[in-house]
């Protein structure tokens, strides 16, 4: 799906390489609608603003992320293809056996665009109402809690995979194809404890049909102030902060990456940004190309190792 934002008379932003002097387009390896896509159309129609070019969306879903990243780490290293990557780019480098690219070795990093704390969740009548319930219960009878999340090896699943490998317990991992499939069976209690993103879980939250049990993160969520972080709640050594972010060819212009990225972090400063990421759990915060790509270590390194040690299969 291709969606051109408002275009706008060609203005050289960059005087040194006269870039964007045509249209520029972000891969984004997801449908439409998603937190991610939502994030990168925020940003896209602040850079048509600012840049006076057309960024361009354009979903191309399918193989975990594959086929985007393919296109966009072949593309042309100019500037004017962009892709989106992150954390979900850092986990596939160790679940996938093979990957037609290297994401360290054929992008150049630009700037993350936003942070994403993720909700473990449970039914607000239900007897899990804390970290430590879930922990004991899981502690008392091994494998009889059933875990929620969707896809096998999304952000989402490997955070279960963590919880449990941190808090030393066993649970039956159930996934679902989507997360609303995922919040009916949290509340026909078909399982007892959902991780995912808290824009999905949004609605039943407020309706007080399920319960925020804690977020992921380093920090509260500014989202949700009044939800204690899983290291709050006694289990000190678990974090898990999801993100998306902007890369571009390697062998893009140094001077193009260093523009984009400054660009970008500006941008994500706009209060209508601020105040719609906050909407949907998001922190919208920019980084350097160099703390992007250090990132990206880590968490290759990170999410290596659970895999590893949670003895996961493959791709």
């Amino acid at each position: 799906m291709l969606t051109a934002l408002a275009f706008a008379a060609p203005v050289p932003a960059d005087a040194q390489s006269g870039y964007p002097n045509k249209p520029v387009r972000i891969l984004v390896p997801y449908g439409p609608g998603g937190v991610a896509d939502t994030t990168a159309r925020l940003l896209a129609q602040k850079l048509n603003d600012r840049l006076r070019q057309p960024f361009i969306i354009e979903n191309r879903p399918g193989a975990g992320g594959i086929l985007a990243s393919q296109a966009g780490a072949t593309a042309p290293p100019d500037g004017y293809t962009l892709t989106l990557t992150g954390n979900g780019t850092a986990i596939s480098k160790s679940l996938f056996k093979t990957l037609p690219y290297d994401v360290l070795r054929d992008f150049a990093s630009v700037s993350v665009m936003a942070w994403l704390d993720l909700t473990i969740a449970t039914k607000a009548d239900g007897p899990l109402k804390t970290v430590k319930d879930i922990v004991e219960a899981a502690k008392k009878n091994p494998g009889k809690l059933n875990f929620g999340t969707i896809a096998p090896g999304s952000t989402q699943h490997l955070s279960a995979v963590l919880f449990m490998l941190t808090g030393d317990i066993k649970a039956t991992m159930v996934t679902f194809r989507t997360t609303p499939d995922l919040v009916t069976a949290l509340l026909r209690g078909d399982v007892d404890v959902g991780f995912d993103y808290l824009a999905g879980l949004h609605a039943q939250l407020n309706s007080q049909q399920l319960r925020a049990v804690a977020s992921t993160g380093e920090k509260r969520s500014p989202s949700t102030p009044d939800v204690s972080t899983v290291q709050e709640s006694g289990m000190p050594d678990y974090v898990v902060t999801s993100w998306n972010a902007v890369s571009a060819p390697a062998g893009t212009p140094n001077d193009v990456v260093q523009f984009l990225s400054k660009e970008i972090r500006e941008a994500l400063k706009s209060p209508d940004i601020q105040a719609k990421a906050l909407q949907f759990g998001l922190d919208a915060r920019g980084t350097t190309p160099e703390e992007m790509q250090a990132r990206m270590r880590a968490d290759i390194e990170k999410w290596g190792a659970v895999i590893e040690k949670a003895g996961l299969e493959k791709q």
